[in-house]
């Protein structure tokens, strides 16, 4: 009896030991490999080779706004009013404080809400290019804009690297199901956007527009025959556009024949020159006051003549550098949309650039196009962090996960 009671002591009396845990969810110092915030994944996952590219192009368009400011400021100012020589560069940092921080939370965005943020743009800013002919503002014979000073912007600029995302997520569809018409379903699409890009007269974003639409379904698998149908088809709408579409029949002519108005081109280049190899040193150019729209369209002359040879090949090196760390950042990924739209970005940002430093080297005609990050312009500035942004996030990636390599059957047989 007695030994009962003591055996019922111990029982109740024995320590009790909890059968349940808590997980706790390990974090390290900020920004640390084990730091799990989302701002931490963000950090491990996106790759700052090309965030720090883009930030030296974003740091050279500063300077290279700054030496052209005085320019612009200068055919502005009038006998009672005169506008400070870095009138342009200060407003060019006010919209590099406003980008930027654009460009930093789109790049946060998951890849699926990336997407869809994509697609909301492209039936946003699609709707605002339909309203341009009925709504729109005029700047030098051009209707592009809506709106007005500091509220005026050019939905064609921030359609650009939706219009890329979202024709991938349609072309992504057909590698899932043959039969759905997903290619003249882009063609018609694409073929509205220059329609109404073509009235505004813009003829370097229907170029941008066409072209980005051409490497997607070049991507996307298309064949041979259909590929050489569209090039048919390009060169005979080449053609026709030099016939029945007036200002490209001007810059042609320009361009090929030396017929018309060459001032801008002929200046554009005689500035580019200038500088030599070294250049002139920077605020000593000369040449840069007699060129128009030298804080824009021409601002890779100014460079030219102010830093010289070797900073604009530097410049095209830089943008170079951007383009291959993309396609190799491509080379094991095996997702179809992220191949097509990460290809349809990086083509609008590479060839942007390229017919802008060609324009300004007299290999293509003029067509009034920015230079991406370098050139001053808000709805340009803006537009292009959300396009990186995008670009950004899609190529965010866990450092850890295991990859395989696109290029792991080029040698078999």
């Amino acid at each position: 009896m007695s030994g009962g009671i003591d055996n019922m002591d111990a029982t109740t009396e024995r320590p009790v030991i909890a059968t349940t845990t808590r997980t706790v969810k390990r974090r390290g110092p900020r920004l640390s490999r084990a730091d799990r915030t989302p701002l931490g994944l963000w950090f491990w996952e996106i790759d700052r080779v090309l965030l720090l590219l883009v930030s030296i192009l974003v740091a050279v368009g500063l300077v290279a706004v700054a030496a052209a400011s005085p320019v612009a400021a200068q055919k502005l100012s009038t006998s009672t009013a005169s506008l400070d020589p870095l009138y342009y560069f200060y407003r060019q940092l006010m919209w590099v404080m406003v980008g930027v921080p654009v460009m930093l939370m789109v790049s946060m965005l998951p890849k699926p809400q990336a997407r869809r943020f994509a697609i909301y743009g492209t039936i946003l800013f699609l709707f605002l290019l339909f309203m341009v002919p009925l709504v729109g503002t005029s700047v030098n014979g051009a209707q592009r804009w809506i709106g007005s000073g500091v509220f005026r912007l050019q939905p064609s600029e921030f359609l650009k690297p939706f219009f890329a995302v979202a024709l991938a997520w349609v072309l992504s569809l057909r590698l899932h199901d043959q039969s759905l018409p997903v290619v003249p379903l882009a063609l018609a699409f694409t073929g509205v956007i220059a329609l109404l890009l073509m009235g505004q007269p813009d003829l370097g974003q229907t170029v941008i527009f066409v072209a980005t639409w051409l490497v997607l379904v070049m991507v996307a698998g298309l064949s041979m025959r259909i590929l050489a149908g569209l090039a048919g088809a390009g060169v005979v709408g080449l053609v026709l556009a030099y016939f029945f579409y007036p200002v490209a029949q001007q810059r042609i002519n320009i361009w090929l024949f030396s017929e018309g108005d060459s001032f801008q081109v002929d200046k554009a280049h005689a500035t580019l020159t200038a500088g030599g190899l070294i250049g002139t040193g920077p605020g000593a150019g000369l040449a840069k006051f007699q060129l128009p729209e030298a804080h824009t369209d021409y601002i890779f002359s100014v460079i030219g003549e102010e830093f010289g040879m070797i900073a604009c090949i530097a410049i095209a090196v830089l943008y170079l550098a951007i383009i291959v760390r993309v396609l190799v950042r491509l080379l094991d990924e095996e997702d179809s949309f992220l191949i097509l739209a990460v290809a349809g970005l990086i083509a609008q940002f590479g060839g942007q650039a390229v017919i802008n430093m060609a324009v300004n080297t007299q290999i293509f005609p003029s067509k009034g196009m920015t230079l991406p990050f370098i050139s001053y312009g808000g709805s340009s500035f803006i537009a292009l962090s959300i396009g990186m942004g995008l670009l950004l996030s899609l190529t965010r990636r866990n450092p850890y996960a295991a990859r395989v390599s696109m290029t792991r059957n080029w040698n078999k047989k």
